[in-house]
């Protein structure tokens, strides 16, 4: 019996200090201040054009190439994801290409002034410098590392925007007088006789051209055959194909593609991959798009630039 109540005794002792040793090893929990979200009001996209700003553009004197002019004007989408106390966070998408943004936001009196930087990684990065007014994001961007065939300042003006996906978004009226593919020229020889008899050869640039077909038919609600598509040219295949995607926000990198849709309102870049956003009637027509353009032709024309 005496020998019962010691082990009692004992047992009791040891869950008593071994609680006390829990109590002593347990720390106290750390209090950690989540960072204050401001400017909730700023938040999403803000778009318009990134204009190139050609008198920053120095050539040596021994470069007589004009390669930096190729840089022209491109619609442009900053994302403002989130602003913690000073510090802003985002992306710039642009020319097909999606990058992240960090920086400083800075209030003097009523104004709002942000400094967003991109990595640095690739040779097209730099730093945006902008302010907010009247709803309105403005301002510059500036190329880290200039080069040959980037304009190394840049102008931009945005207005905040909403994406909204409509399958029946089309392509803009203000594009038929010129539905041109400027980027890819061949050149055609044509052979002229003067009064005196004598030949003389010139060269001239002629260009693909869609016709307004691209203005009615319409990849994301149509359910689209080889009958309905077989008239139709290269470019207007091409140019409803892509019209898919521009409907979802892609960034087009080829810049020909981007001035197709640029003209349109509607069209805000956001991604430069939109895969996973396509229906299943848009994939099944963009599958046989892509077929038809193996064998289509194209329609040239000239003109005066």
């Amino acid at each position: 019996m005496k020998q019962l109540l010691l082990a009692a005794c004992l047992l009791t002792l040891m869950i008593s200090c071994k609680k006390e040793d829990e109590m002593k090893n347990k720390a106290p929990l750390a209090y950690v201040e989540v960072p204050k979200e401001s400017h909730k009001e700023l938040y999403g996209l803000w778009t318009g054009t990134l204009q190139p700003e050609y008198d920053s553009y120095v050539r040596n004197e021994d470069d007589t190439t004009d390669t930096g002019y190729e840089d022209g004007p491109k619609k442009i989408t900053i994302k403002i994801n989130r602003i913690h106390n000073d510090s802003i966070f985002g992306q710039s998408i642009v020319g097909g290409n999606q990058r992240p943004l960090k920086g400083i936001l800075t209030k003097m009196g009523a104004n709002l002034f942000v400094t967003l930087d991109e990595p640095g990684k690739a040779k097209d990065d730099g730093r945006f410098e902008l302010s907010f007014t009247n709803d309105t994001l403005h301002g510059s961007w500036i190329i880290y590392k200039p080069n040959k065939k980037i304009i190394p300042k840049k102008k931009l003006k945005l207005v905040q925007k909403q994406f909204v996906y409509n399958p029946h978004f089309m392509l803009s009226k203000e594009l038929d007088d010129a539905i041109v593919e400027w980027d890819t020229p061949l050149q055609r020889q044509d052979t002229v006789t003067d009064e005196d008899g004598e030949e003389h050869i010139y060269l001239e640039d002629i260009y693909r051209v869609a016709s307004d077909e691209i203005f009615h038919i319409n990849a994301s609600t149509d359910t689209l055959t080889e009958e309905s598509l077989k008239n139709l040219r290269k470019l207007d295949l091409e140019i409803v194909r892509n019209c898919v995607f521009a409907r979802h926000g892609y960034s087009f990198k080829k810049s020909s593609l981007r001035y197709f849709f640029e003209f349109s309102d509607w069209y805000v870049p956001v991604s430069n991959n939109v895969d996973k956003d396509l229906t299943v009637l848009e994939k099944q027509n963009i599958a046989l798009l892509k077929r038809m353009e193996e064998y289509a032709t194209d329609h040239y024309d000239t003109f005066g630039r």
